[in-house]
């Protein structure tokens, strides 16, 4: 029987030689994630169900990244247990002040997770890994109790849409511009409990770092997971990175998809995410005269070094505008020292922005950039629903790093024209 790229994973994994579309699976995971917000009930049910150990030190990741360095009482505490139950169970993937990192851009960095991996995270965009060629998917805490437990979980296996890139993007766009426009066309149900499997000659024109992107949100659009397969750009990525052996899978030649999408990415332009969802995009080039009070370029999304390379191209000879707050979050603190190390964190406080450690703080309306009333925000995240960022009557336009970086720049939503 054909199977799609992600069936052929979970057919592993569950000790199957095949599976379909719609069957329930109980499977092996190669990493359980959880981060400061989501463990802590976590660890709850975990304890609750009288469970003594996790089942593998070496596959459950912790990952401290939502509220930290804490921003209040509530937020240290919740932190604390997390930081007791890993010393505890020994957890080897614990990431804490100063070794931490955004845990979407932290895993795969420090080569955590890997091809043909199955991965479960309680956080919703753990979907990002399939960049790498893995299942990934987010989870609830009570699943990532009983993963932590028995380093298994179930599924129905996804059905699947392919999506056909050809072409290469133009210089002033990226990934991000990429899945706003599928968003955009298909909607935020498009491709719901579905996997969203990419191929074409046109992935090969992709960098990592738009690839993480475009997986990122693919939970934006509904999906189950994303998927890239994996060629020499992955290779290389993974070389001298990945801790386990990487396994690479390849969807069978005739595998069923339910549909079949065309992406011309040389037809790709500048697009924004307007509130109050992902799917209400427009090219940047018809907003015209918005005014904005903020802008963050940041988050599991977009806070790659590609994505700060990015920033500081449009911010090292212009100054951020009278009246806007840029605030830039590199992802890790890999990423952090590489920004210091090539100059670009000079630039950007020489521009008039501000640089945080890594944080999810102003993504999720936690800390670090919350919105007031009436405040509109330019940023590079994932979701701009009602009250995302901040006041229920503020407003989230999703971007990417360039749009963002020129946003900051105008002081209001308009094309952005190098000088």
């Amino acid at each position: 029987m054909a199977m799609t790229m992600t069936q052929k994973i979970l057919a592993e994994h569950a000790g199957l030689e095949e599976v379909s579309a719609g069957q329930l699976i109980n499977a092996r995971l190669d990493i359980v994630l959880g981060n400061d917000i989501t463990t802590p009930v976590a660890i709850n049910e975990f304890k609750k169900a009288g469970v003594e150990r996790v089942f593998d030190r070496d596959k459950v990741a912790i990952v401290l990244d939502h509220f930290v360095p804490n921003k209040d009482i509530k937020s240290a505490t919740q932190s604390k247990v997390c930081r007791e139950f890993a010393c505890e169970h020994c957890i080897s993937h614990f990431y804490d002040v100063g070794k931490m990192g955004i845990e979407h851009a932290l895993l795969p960095e420090q080569g955590v997770v890997t091809a043909g991996d199955c991965i479960i995270g309680a956080d919703s965009h753990t979907c990002t890994y399939g960049a790498l060629g893995a299942f990934s998917t987010g989870v609830g805490s009570t699943d990532m109790a009983a993963g932590m437990a028995t380093g298994m979980a179930w599924f129905k296996v996804p059905s699947a849409i392919r999506f056909e890139l050809v072409g290469a993007l133009p210089s002033n766009c990226s990934g991000k511009d990429v899945i706003l426009s599928i968003i955009g066309e298909i909607g935020v149900d498009g491709a719901l409990y579905k996997s969203m499997e990419f191929t074409g000659e046109g992935v090969s024109s992709l960098s990592m770092d738009d690839r993480f992107c475009i997986c990122n949100m693919a939970v934006e659009a509904g999906a189950k997971n994303g998927i890239f397969p994996v060629d020499q750009k992955t290779v290389e990525y993974m070389q001298g990175r990945s801790e386990r052996t990487p396994k690479i899978f390849e969807a069978d030649a005739d595998a069923e998809y339910e549909k079949t999408i065309r992406i011309d990415l040389s037809k790709i332009v500048p697009t924004v995410a307007c509130p109050h969802l992902p799917e209400n995009t427009r090219p940047a080039s018809e907003l015209h005269g918005i005014k904005i009070d903020q802008v963050v370029i940041g988050s599991c999304t977009n806070g790659r070094l590609e994505d700060m390379e990015t920033a500081y191209n449009v911010l090292k000879v212009r100054t951020v505008a009278q009246g806007v707050r840029c605030i830039i979050i590199p992802a890790t603190m890999q990423i952090l020292r590489e920004c210091v190390e090539r100059g670009w964190y000079t630039a950007f406080i020489d521009a008039g922005a501000v640089v945080s450690t890594p944080t999810c703080g102003p993504c999720l309306g936690g800390y670090m950039g919350i919105l007031a009333e009436g405040e509109r925000c330019v940023a590079t995240t994932n979701r701009n629903f009602v009250g995302r960022m901040g006041h229920t009557a503020s407003e989230v336009y999703l971007a990417s790093p360039h749009t963002a970086a020129a946003r900051a720049v105008a002081g209001y939503i308009t094309e952005f024209k190098e000088d």
